[in-house]
C-alpha cells in the first residue's frame, strides 16, 4: 500500500489597502503549525508527505520576517505600552486573547486560566494576558527548543514590556526560517511542495457560475453572472510566480482550492503546466457514476493531468475524531483502518488530505503525541509505504473518461454560492467587474494592475465560506469588512463613488446566538422522548450543531440540535436526530472527567449506571437523557459525547469541544412574572 499525505496550509489575505494585516492568524499559525508539521515528520526517516502552501500564506508569512508589529494591526497594539492603549483597543486585544482553545492551549497555564475568566484587566493583568496568549500559540518545537520561550513559560506572569519586545523579535526570526526548512526537506526527497491558485478561489465558479447548479441542482446562483475565466488564469499563473520566487522551482502539482474541480478548470490547470492535482472521493464517485470504494485506491489520469482522490473517512478521522483520543490509541485505530483497505496483494494508493493547521489546536500537545505514534507505526509497518505526490505522478495511472463537478465539501459547491449572503457578495463582485470593464481603457497600466490585485483578492473562497448560516466565526464582521474593502478600493482607484451597497454589512448577525444559547433557568423535563409539553424545556440551553462549523467543514452528522439544562437533582439532554441521515447510531459514549464517567450506553429505552451515576435514556421523536447529579458538590463540570455506529465514532458532540455546565449558577436575575 502507498499512503499519500497532503497537508494543506492556507490563510486568506488579511491585508488592507495599505498592506497591514487586519487579523493575526498567519503569524499565530506560523509560530505553532507551519514549522511544527514538517518538523514532526522530519523525525521519522521512513515517512514522506506533500505540503501544499498557498500563495496568500507565503506572501503574508514573509511580512513577519522583520518589524512584525509594523505590518499587523493586532501586533501593533500588542507591542504598545498598555498604558497608552485606548479603551477600544484594549477590548479588541482582550477579544483576540480570549479566542484560544481553552482545554488544549490554556489549561495547565495557571495564570492564563485565572485571567481567562476575567472581564476587566488592570495594566499588569493585561500585559500578562498578552504574553501568555502568544506563548499559548507557540508550537511544540518552540516550547522545547527556544530558550526565551521556555523561560517565559516558566515565569508564568508578572511580565514587563521588554518581555514583549524580546519575544516578538525572537518569533520573527523563527518565522523567517520556516521556508528554508521546507526547502531543506524537499531537497532531501522527504517532502514535495505544491501550491494553490493565488487567492484560493473556487475556479469552477469563476469560470462558469452554472457549475454551482451542475454540482447540486438545488443551488441558487446569482443572476445575472459572468465568466471570470481570465481572472482564473491569472490566479494560476501568479501562484506559480509566487511559489518560484520563494522556492526556486515551479511546482509539479496544485491542490485546487477546497478540492473544487470541473472539466474546464482542470483543462486550464493542465494548460498552465500543472501535472497533478487532488480532490475528494465524491468527485470520483460522480465521475464513475458509482460509489464502489475499491475504485478510490488508485491514481487516475484525466485530460492529461494526474489526479489523486481523497479518502474522506480516513482524512476526517484525523481532522475531527482523533482530537479527543490518546495519541497511541488514535494511531492504532488509523493503522487498523488502513489494514482493512490492504486486503489483497493489489497495489493500492490511499490519499489522506486535510487542513494542515487548524485541527491541531484541538489536540493535546499540538498533535505531537498523535503524530509521533502514527509516524512510528507507519515506519514500522512493512506493507505500508508513504510517498509524495510528485512520486505518485511518475507512476502508471488508471484512465478517467469524465470528471464530475464539485469540491471536498459534500461533493458540491454550495458552501460558496446559494445562500442570500453569498449571492450578495457575488453580485457586488460582478457589479464592480462590470463598472471596471466600462472604465478600464481610461486607466493607466499601473492603476489597472492595482485593481487586478483587488479583484483577485475578492475572489478568495474564504469570503464566501463565512457568508451565510452554514459557518460561524466570532470575527465574521471583520471578514465582511475586508471583503467589501477590496471592492471599495477598486472604485476609489477608478475615482468613482462606490455604490452604497458596498458600505452595508452583508452579514446581518454575527453573534454566538447562531449556534449556542446558554441556559436561562433550571429545567426539570420529563424524559420520554416526546417534547409533549411546550413549557418543560423553556429556559434550556441550545446547541445548533447544523450551524457549528468554522475552521473546516465535515458531514453534518446525525445529531443536529442539542437541548440541555439541569436542576438540583439531574442533568438533562435532548438530542434532535436528522431523520434523513444515512447513519443509524447504536451507542453513545459519555465522558465527564470530573465525575470519572467514561462509558458507552446503548441507544434504547433504559436506566443504567456508569461509575455509580444513574443514567436514564428514552428514544422516540427525540432521544432524551437524564444523569443523576444529586450527590455532586462541584461548581462546574465538563461533558462531551461520542456517537458510535458499529464501533466507529461518527460524531463528536458538541462540535466545539467540551460543554461546560455551571452547576452553581443562580438564574434568579432571569425570572419574571
Amino acid at each position: 500500500m502507498n499512503l499519500n499525505f497532503i497537508w494543506h496550509m492556507h490563510q486568506p489575505d488579511y491585508r488592507d489597502k495599505n498592506g497591514i494585516m487586519q487579523m493575526p492568524w498567519v503569524f499565530l499559525h506560523g509560530i505553532k503549525d507551519y514549522y511544527d508539521m514538517p518538523w514532526m515528520l522530519s523525525r521519522f526517516e521512513g515517512v514522506k508527505a506533500t505540503f501544499n502552501l498557498t500563495p496568500t500564506l507565503i506572501v503574508q508569512l514573509k511580512l513577519y520576517y522583520e518589524n512584525a508589529h509594523e505590518k499587523d494591526k493586532f501586533l501593533s497594539l500588542w507591542a504598545r505600552d498598555v498604558r497608552e492603549l485606548l479603551e477600544e483597543d484594549r477590548k479588541w486585544i482582550i477579544k483576540i486573547c480570549k479566542s484560544v482553545q481553552y482545554d488544549t492551549m490554556i489549561r495547565g497555564m495557571s495564570r492564563y486560566e485565572e485571567l481567562y475568566y476575567k472581564d476587566h484587566f488592570n495594566n499588569q493583568e493585561l500585559i500578562d494576558l498578552e504574553v501568555l496568549f502568544i506563548l499559548s500559540w507557540c508550537g511544540v518545537y518552540l516550547k522545547t527548543h527556544n530558550e526565551l520561550v521556555r523561560a517565559l513559560i516558566a515565569k508564568q506572569g508578572n511580565f514587563q514590556e521588554h518581555d514583549k519586545a524580546e519575544l516578538l523579535a525572537e518569533l520573527s526570526k523563527f518565522i523567517a526560517s520556516i521556508f528554508d526548512f521546507y526547502k531543506e526537506l524537499q531537497a532531501k526527497g522527504r517532502i514535495s511542495l505544491s501550491t494553490t491558485p493565488l487567492n484560493h478561489p473556487i475556479l469552477p465558479l469563476l469560470i462558469d457560475m452554472q457549475n454551482g447548479v451542475r454540482a447540486n441542482p438545488h443551488t441558487n446562483i446569482p443572476q445575472p453572472h459572468k465568466s471570470l475565466k481570465e481572472d482564473a488564469r491569472l490566479q494560476i499563473e501568479r501562484a506559480k510566480d509566487v511559489f518560484e520566487e520563494i522556492f526556486g522551482f515551479l511546482p509539479e502539482g496544485f491542490w485546487p482550492a477546497e478540492g473544487a474541480v470541473d472539466p474546464q478548470s482542470v483543462a486550464l490547470l493542465h494548460e498552465c503546466g500543472v501535472r497533478w492535482i487532488a480532490t475528494d472521493e465524491e468527485i470520483l464517485f460522480k465521475s464513475l457514476h458509482s460509489n464502489q470504494r475499491d475504485a478510490l485506491y488508485h491514481s487516475y489520469i484525466y485530460d492529461g493531468i494526474c489526479i489523486g482522490f481523497r479518502d474522506k473517512a480516513l482524512s476526517d478521522l484525523i481532522g475531527f475524531q482523533y482530537r479527543n483520543q490518546e495519541g497511541e490509541h488514535a494511531a492504532n485505530h488509523f493503522l487498523q483502518e488502513l489494514a482493512k483497505i490492504q486486503k489483497s496483494d493489489e497495489e493500492r494508493d490511499v490519499f489522506v488530505i486535510l487542513d494542515g493547521e487548524n485541527a491541531w489546536e484541538f489536540f493535546k500537545n499540538n498533535g505531537l503525541d498523535f503524530f509521533d505514534a502514527l509516524y512510528a507505526k507507519i515506519e514500522n509497518t512493512p506493507w505500508c509505504t508513504t510517498r509524495t505526490m510528485d512520486e505518485v505522478y511518475q507512476q502508471e495511472h488508471k484512465k478517467l473518461d469524465e470528471l464530475g463537478v464539485g469540491s471536498w465539501i459534500h461533493g458540491a459547491l454550495n458552501t460558496w454560492v446559494g445562500h442570500p449572503e453569498k449571492t450578495k457578495a457575488w453580485e457586488l463582485l460582478y457589479m464592480a467587474k462590470i463598472d471596471y470593464d466600462h472604465h478600464k481603457n481610461k486607466l493607466s497600466p499601473e492603476i489597472q494592475e492595482q485593481i487586478s490585485v483587488h479583484f483577485l483578492a475578492a475572489e478568495c473562497s474564504d469570503w464566501y465560506w463565512w457568508y451565510g448560516d452554514d459557518h460561524f466565526s466570532e470575527f465574521g464582521a471583520e471578514f465582511d469588512i475586508l471583503f467589501r474593502s477590496h471592492l471599495v478600493d477598486i472604485y476609489d482607484l477608478m475615482q468613482i463613488t462606490p455604490p452604497s451597497d458596498m458600505f452595508l454589512p452583508i452579514i446581518k448577525d454575527v453573534s454566538t446566538q447562531h449556534f449556542h444559547i446558554k441556559p436561562q433557568s433550571d429545567i426539570s423535563p420529563t424524559i420520554n422522548g416526546l417534547h409533549d409539553s411546550f413549557f418543560e424545556w423553556i429556559g434550556c440551553g441550545v446547541i445548533d450543531e447544523s450551524k457549528l462549523f468554522s475552521t473546516m467543514d465535515r458531514d453534518r452528522g446525525l445529531i443536529q440540535k442539542i437541548l440541555y439544562g439541569n436542576d438540583a437533582q439531574k442533568l438533562y439532554f435532548s438530542f434532535y436526530i436528522d431523520s434523513h441521515s444515512d447513519f443509524l447510531a447504536d451507542f453513545l459514549c459519555i465522558v465527564i472527567d470530573e465525575l470519572e464517567i467514561n462509558g458507552s450506553i446503548e441507544l434504547k429505552n433504559q436506566t443504567t449506571l456508569i461509575n455509580g451515576y444513574e443514567i436514564n435514556v428514552f428514544k422516540s421523536s427525540w432521544t432524551e437523557m437524564s444523569i443523576d447529579i444529586a450527590s455532586v458538590k462541584l461548581p462546574e463540570i465538563s461533558i462531551r459525547f461520542e456517537l458510535q455506529q458499529e464501533g466507529k465514532v461518527i460524531q463528536t458532540l458538541p462540535g466545539f469541544g467540551e460543554l461546560k455546565i455551571d452547576l452553581s449558577r443562580d438564574y434568579s436575575h432571569n425570572w419574571f412574572v
